[in-house]
């Protein structure tokens, strides 16, 4: 830690002046009047696209997040990384995982012969990196995160990278050693715990908290009443109906309520931002080849870059400021978050750390007010529920492309959300054009490449190495 900058020492009222400063030397608007809003960040682990009740689910039951939709502002098109660990970089940083080569689950997994080696999986998220955390800490922000981290061990957590208040936390059930409590606890009920604390603790300053759970992540287990309660509930047909996985839903709905209920009760709705987010596609598929849940209508899962593996649930609640009830299509990402975050706190990203992400303030106060954008990436090197690809948006069309085989998938979103239809034999110019912006972008953010694999063996490709497995 010698080597990077602290502002710890500043005051609320010094990091103000000086966030106000540098806006008008960059000639942005002043800030205004009045504190900056608490920010609050509840990161759902492989929450799928349709797993809740506001996106159409008709067996999982989600009130408490069906209501914060109601007063808020519902995603259609919200996107993260195929997997854990590259979307809390980006979330972090408001860089694309790319840039660090954390394009896998930390420490990832292997497929020892399969067609392409995938490159190596760096162990953490490098220290220089100035997290949101820290830049929002040092305008004055108090700072909690509570959770699942998967960003580094010993050294590398959410306390070295600008969490002042820390619960770091694995899996959905808690031993006594962790909780202190007589008997094991569901990690749901614990982290909503910690999350009422900490708002009430810092109710009169302005804060950011991040609650990460462990919901809905194998290996599946919810409460005895809930899993009684899912497994007398009649079935939809075409949808797999889990107990284990609706009733593990149920408890992160419920604390995502306690959160909201925290934040009303102390009187602070109207200055808190509340974003709650999944970090990747459902997974549909575990190893074992159970089926726990379903994109549908979305293709593909967890792991992959179809919309069913990158497109997730998000929604925003401010009221007063987000109107109630507000449904949107433009395309987001979590990259957003870091910059969303900085300018609703009134401080500005490092010059030397420009965010890839795009704020969203101005949008959610105003859904005319629509970020100048119209291209995404996706970056997934390695073998998990697909083979290696990258992936490029540019307005309504999508081009996948393989790197085993070099294949390209073109996909028109707006007409076929579903990625049923191939349109890349139909439109070669099109499909060569996404594919050199696509390659052009991985030049420029220094993307890491599969290499060709000398023991490959057709009949053994499908093979995990150590440490294989769904994380």
């Amino acid at each position: 830690m010698a080597a990077r900058r602290s502002f710890r020492g500043w005051t609320w009222g010094l990091g103000l002046a000086a966030v106000a400063l540098g806006f008008a030397a960059a000639g942005l608007r002043a800030a205004p009047e009045g504190p900056p809003p608490n920010l609050i960040l509840i990161l759902a682990d492989d929450l799928g696209w349709a797993d809740l009740g506001c996106y159409g689910n008709t067996f999982n039951e989600t009130p408490r997040l069906d209501r914060l939709a109601r007063e808020g502002l519902r995603f259609t098109q919200f996107y993260a990384g195929p997997v854990c660990s590259p979307t809390r970089a980006n979330v972090q940083s408001g860089r694309d995982q790319a840039r660090f080569g954390i394009t896998q689950h930390i420490p990832g997994h292997r497929r020892p012969y399969a067609r392409l080696l995938d490159p190596v999986v760096p162990r953490e998220l490098p220290l220089e990196v100035e997290t949101f955390a820290e830049r929002l800490g040092a305008a004055g922000y108090a700072t909690g995160y509570f959770g699942k981290w998967h960003l580094g061990g010993a050294g590398f957590g959410p306390k070295e990278q600008g969490w002042q208040v820390v619960r770091e936390l694995q899996g959905n059930v808690l031993a006594p050693a962790v909780t202190g409590a007589p008997a094991p606890r569901r990690a749901a009920d614990y982290l909503a715990e910690q999350a009422e604390a900490f708002i009430a603790g810092n109710k009169d300053r302005p804060f950011l908290l991040q609650v990460s759970a462990a919901a809905v992540h194998i290996p599946l287990s919810t409460t005895p009443a809930l899993l009684a309660k899912y497994t007398a509930k009649p079935k939809p047909a075409g949808y797999p109906s889990l107990p284990a996985y609706a009733g593990l839903l149920e408890e992160l709905d419920a604390a995502v309520g306690r959160i909201v209920d925290a934040v009303d009760r102390a009187g602070l709705a109207e200055r808190t931002l509340v974003l709650f987010v999944s970090d990747n596609g459902g997974l549909e598929h575990e190893q074992s080849g159970r089926v726990v849940t379903s994109n549908r209508p979305l293709r593909g899962e967890k792991g992959s870059l179809y919309e069913g593996g990158i497109r997730v649930p998000a929604i925003a609640r401010w009221p007063g400021t987000i109107p109630a009830g507000r449904e949107t299509a433009v395309p987001a990402l979590t990259h957003d978050i870091y910059p969303t975050f900085l300018e609703l706190g009134r401080t500005a990203p490092l010059a030397a750390q420009p965010p890839d992400g795009t704020s969203l303030a101005a949008f959610l106060r105003d859904p005319a007010r629509v970020p100048a954008r119209d291209t995404w990436f996706w970056h997934l090197p390695h073998y998990h529920h697909s083979t290696p690809a990258s992936a490029i948006r540019r307005g309504n069309l999508k081009l996948i492309e393989f790197f085993e085989t070099g294949a390209l998938e073109i996909y028109d979103l707006a007409a076929d959300p579903g990625e049923t239809t191939n349109l890349a034999a139909r439109e070669p110019a099109r499909a060569a054009e996404l594919q050199t912006a696509l390659a052009a972008w991985r030049a420029r953010v220094g993307a890491r490449m599969p290499t060709p694999n000398p023991a490959y063996d057709p009949a053994r490709a499908d093979e995990l190495g150590r440490g294989g497995g769904d994380r």
